[in-house]
């Protein structure tokens, strides 16, 4: 494992709040692994941005009333910060492209340099365009037939089937604002020829972690030949395109991106680390990242930049329609996280998450993961504190961990441990997995503890209760560590009241008694879940 990790996770479009299919998607699951990682003590920095300059931002203002970009981007950027704080997703840096001084320029100097170099050229070929708006389609102000599935799809590219269009070959496209037919006209713009560097995508994608699906639409892609892709379009919103005769249009923000994530990593760049990242995103978006962002990282010389691992999620579904932030069909994760609490969702979205396959949410569900958290980790705890209380005048008693179970349990926890680890680490991430183990676990320590609490009841079995009880406290020792990554808050909250520092490594060290006669401090409420 490299001394340094990035992590990055796909920049929200500030059209909206995050909703809950957000946050099972790139965002805590990257913080699960950042959080991991540094408990490892391995250098991390995992980032995102607020994708500012998505031509859903103006759309979504119109649909508004008419509120300009500037102020949609500025309001639903502040409500997703707090979003990600309330759900203790935790970033390194978070790029604001139209605040982050150095960031337009670095953008334009990506594209000038390529286009100097003659990888960008100008082409000329059909775009919609609207009539009663006066304006011309691309991306968020089109909709019309995937002319590769024939899905219902936006311009640029399908979310259904993840290939991208050139917005002119949309069958029956038609305005998003206005709903009005789209006539096709020709437009000159800039593009960027994938076909150039086929060999060397081929050669990435055998080096490269991705899952199959993924693998499947870039060596399709491949089979049919790689497009010429447009990289500006006719707009007033985005970063400027730098090239004379061009002043009207503006970058496509999905090549904007690609520098983007250069900026975001400046400082790992600048100290000569390994600036590889392991990227987290959903499908509709496998295309930019596996196929788009690496050939242009190949025409610039930085193929150091290229991804070392894509870890992607399909739709998290909501009544069996994807959650949508331009369609408002949604829950919102602020909403969510005030219902039930950081933990609770954060529990809920991974062992939920929609990896390899989609999965549904629905709030009975978020509910019931409420209920199992209260009633098995939190009802363990607190039966634990009240018997160390009782047996032991709150303090860690003296006895090693013992019982006729607990090498039994020690045993059943390292092997659990050891598949808990590959859940956690880059190279089998699956916090789903790490789900499942974790519940394993607790329902493993519930049993003896409920079997050894009639220790008390022997004559002269006082010490083995205490030896139990410390047995006990052991295992709530390595679940404040191994926890920590799904549930920060409530893994902390543990190690405080067991007097240990929060954020130990997922070891088996961890699977060890607090010092004898630490005075426990069980906090006031739950552990795990809201407060």
């Amino acid at each position: 494992m490299s001394a340094s990790v990035w992590i990055t996770a796909t920049p929200p479009t500030p059209n909206g709040d995050l909703h809950v299919g957000h946050l099972a998607g790139p965002y805590v699951a990257g913080d699960v692994l950042s959080r991991f990682l540094r408990a490892e003590a391995v250098r991390v920095l995992y980032t995102t941005g607020l994708d500012d300059h998505q031509s859903y931002v103006p759309v979504r203002g119109t649909k508004d009333g008419d509120r300009k970009p500037e102020e949609v981007a500025d309001a639903y950027g502040a409500s997703i910060v707090r979003t990600w704080q309330a759900a203790s997703v935790a970033f390194d840096r978070i790029v604001r492209p139209r605040r982050d001084a150095g960031y337009e320029r670095a953008v334009q100097d990506f594209f000038r340099g390529l286009y100097d170099a003659g990888r960008i050229v100008p082409r000329t070929a059909p775009l919609p365009y609207c009539v009663s708006c006066a304006r011309w389609l691309y991306e968020a102000y089109v909709v019309g037939g995937c002319p590769h599935c024939g899905a219902s799809s936006n311009g640029n590219a399908c979310e259904a089937c993840g290939r991208p269009n050139d917005c002119g070959d949309l069958t029956d496209p038609h305005c998003v604002p206005c709903g009005a037919r789209a006539e096709s006209r020709r437009c000159e713009r800039l593009y960027f020829p994938l076909s150039p560097y086929a060999d060397r995508l081929a050669s990435y994608w055998e080096e490269v972690r991705m899952p199959p699906r993924l693998r499947a639409l870039c060596e399709r892609m491949l089979a049919d030949g790689l497009p010429d892709v447009a990289v500006t379009h006719p707009a007033d919103w985005g970063v400027p395109v730098p090239v004379p005769g061009f002043e009207d249009q503006r970058l496509h923000v999905w090549f904007e991106m690609a520098p983007g994530y250069l900026f975001q990593a400046a400082e790992l760049a600048d100290g000569g680390a390994d600036t590889r990242p392991v990227q987290f995103f959903g499908f509709d978006n496998g295309y930019f990242h596996a196929v788009l962002f690496p050939a242009l990282f190949a025409a610039c010389g930085r193929t150091g930049a290229m991804a070392a691992g894509f870890e992607v999620n399909e739709f998290y579904r909501l009544e069996g329609r994807k959650f949508s932030t331009s369609r408002r069909h949604a829950v919102w994760a602020d909403e969510a996280v005030e219902r039930c609490g950081g933990d609770v969702l954060r529990y809920h979205v991974c062992a939920d998450r929609p990896r390899g396959r989609e999965t549904d949410f629905d709030l009975p569900a978020l509910d019931l993961s409420r209920r199992r958290l209260h009633s098995l980790w939190n009802g363990w705890l607190e039966r634990l504190f009240d018997a160390v209380d009782g047996a032991c005048g709150g303090r860690v008693p003296e006895e090693e961990p013992g019982g006729p179970g607990w090498e039994s349990l020690r045993g059943r926890l390292l092997r659990a441990l050891a598949e808990l680890r590959e859940a956690y680490g880059p190279g089998d991430f699956d916090p789903r997995r790490a789900v499942a183990l974790l519940d394993e676990m607790i329902a493993c320590v519930t049993d003896f503890s409920h079997v050894h609490a009639h220790e008390r009841n022997r004559p002269g079995g006082d010490a083995s209760h205490r030896a139990a009880l410390a047995a006990e406290l052991a295992v709530a020792a390595a679940v404040s560590a191994w926890a920590a990554p799904v549930m920060p808050d409530g893994a902390a909250r543990l190690s405080a009241a067991l007097g240990l520092p929060a954020g130990r490594p997922v070891t088996a060290e961890a699977l060890s008694v607090p010092r004898a006669a630490t005075r426990l401090a069980p906090p006031e409420g739950p552990v795990f879940g809201a407060r």
